[in-house]
């Protein structure tokens, strides 16, 4: 009899347990007979509406990332800088400040140095990041990664910048206080307020021309100088050049020769172009003896995937030391400071050269020998590629927020940064808040 009620008991009870099951399947098979076909993943679902739009028009990269810390979607910016690699967030300590943001409902802030894994030529070594962690609804969690690098690079060289002027405007200017002295004290001796007088005139030239160069360099420094490029023959830029410089090669007795440019053009800002190579024949004269030789030649190099165009300024004058010739295009270095100090040089005209062929998509290279003289190539694109290059640039610029992308859509970066090192962490806790 106990047999018989056990045996019964046990038959009810998996009776329960199959109709339970039956049910639970019932229902599950209903869900999904009745989601239509395009029905987005559940992440995507809770997605807030106008998330995309809003996120569209700002210049940080962003992600949003779901409660399996899978990435729902992330903008072009952020495939760009490898911050999303195979549908996951790359970077671990951003990673860690999602999820606790996700846990407690903060917004967190951080700043971070990732190293680059594939660097271009030119480009740095980290990658300097602002990330900021938002609660976007019940589940997901927005990333807003704002690139820093550019901004610390031209803070430093802002810096840099601020003292090597302080310094230079300190040394015509104590000049000229010394010399306004001497000057008062020798009221009663004409010749010497002659001599002093003239003094302060070359002071005062001096300064003047540093001024200007500074303003000048300013001017090559602007982000979108290019925004006014044309076509320039290489010819006009050879007679500005020539023009700048006449007066001081003829009282040299400086012969200055020019050839190969006829047939040349450059595309760029006539201006900027006519100052760089303008400083290169005005340095070529000012460090040349009296009765030599200054040559302006033009030529078209083939190269891989194009041609440049190339003018090259070459000097019978006193050479560049090799410890010296990496250096020349730096802010204020001079090579002989007492020379420059004798021909008005400011250290300023081969930086300018420099910038304004950077900014051209080219460069500038020089060859010397001392006591033989030397020879500076600007180097520049032809026309028709530095045109496409620059619209190209701009255009990748103006569109670096974008629309959000699945990660389905984006190849895995080779750019990706390889992840920050422990000690470059740099956490701002005091900047978190707590959503209304």
């Amino acid at each position: 009899m106990d047999v018989n009620a056990a045996v019964a008991a046990v038959a009810a009870i998996a009776g329960l347990c199959t109709g339970v099951v039956a049910m639970l399947a019932f229902r599950l098979s209903e869900r999904e007979r009745t989601r239509s076909p395009g029905a987005p993943p559940t992440a995507e679902a809770v997605l807030p509406p106008g998330v995309d739009t809003v996120l569209s028009v700002l210049r940080s990269s962003a992600v949003v990332l779901d409660d399996g810390d899978g990435v729902v979607k992330a903008s072009s910016a952020a495939y760009a800088l490898g911050l999303v690699r195979g549908g996951r967030l790359a970077v671990e300590p951003m990673l860690t400040m999602a999820r606790d943001t996700r846990r407690d409902g903060e917004i967190r802030e951080m700043e971070l140095d990732l190293p680059r894994r594939g660097r271009g030529l030119g480009r740095a070594d980290v990658l300097a990041v602002s990330a900021r962690a938002a609660p976007l609804g019940s589940r997901l969690v927005l990333l807003l990664v704002e690139d820093l690098t550019e901004a610390r690079r031209i803070e430093a060289v802002r810096r840099d910048f601020v003292a090597n002027v302080s310094h230079e405007l300190k040394t015509p200017a104590g000049a000229l206080s010394l010399l306004s002295e001497a000057v008062v004290d020798a009221a009663d001796d004409p010749e010497a307020v002659t001599r002093f007088a003239g003094r302060m005139q070359y002071e005062a030239t001096r300064l003047t021309n540093l001024i200007q160069e500074l303003i000048d360099l300013s001017r090559v420094q602007d982000n979108d100088m290019l925004s006014n490029a044309e076509l320039v023959p290489a010819a006009d830029l050879v007679t500005e050049a020539l023009e700048r410089c006449r007066q001081q090669a003829d009282s040299k007795h400086i012969t200055i020769a020019s050839g190969g440019v006829d047939d040349l053009s450059v595309w760029g800002n006539r201006a900027q172009l006519a100052a760089a190579l303008g400083n290169l024949v005005e340095n070529a004269v000012n460090y040349s003896p009296p009765h030599t030789r200054v040559a302006i030649a033009g030529s078209r190099l083939r190269v891989q995937g194009g041609e440049l165009i190339e003018i090259a300024v070459t000097d019978q004058g006193i050479g560049i030391p090799e410890t010296d010739r990496e250096r020349v295009f730096e802010r204020f270095y001079r090579v002989d400071p007492a020379r420059s100090r004798a021909t008005g040089g400011t250290g300023l005209g081969l930086a300018i050269v420099k910038h304004v062929a950077a900014s051209h998509g080219g460069e500038v290279q020089v060859w010397s020998a001392e006591g033989q003289g030397s020879t500076f190539t600007l180097r520049l694109p032809e026309p028709g590629s530095a045109r496409d290059r620059h619209l190209a640039a701009r255009k990748k610029r103006d569109g670096l927020g974008g629309t959000l992308h699945e990660p389905a859509e984006f190849p895995d970066s080779p750019e990706a940064v390889a992840g920050p090192e422990p000690h470059s962490i740099r956490t701002n806790e005091t900047a978190r808040e707590v959503l209304p």
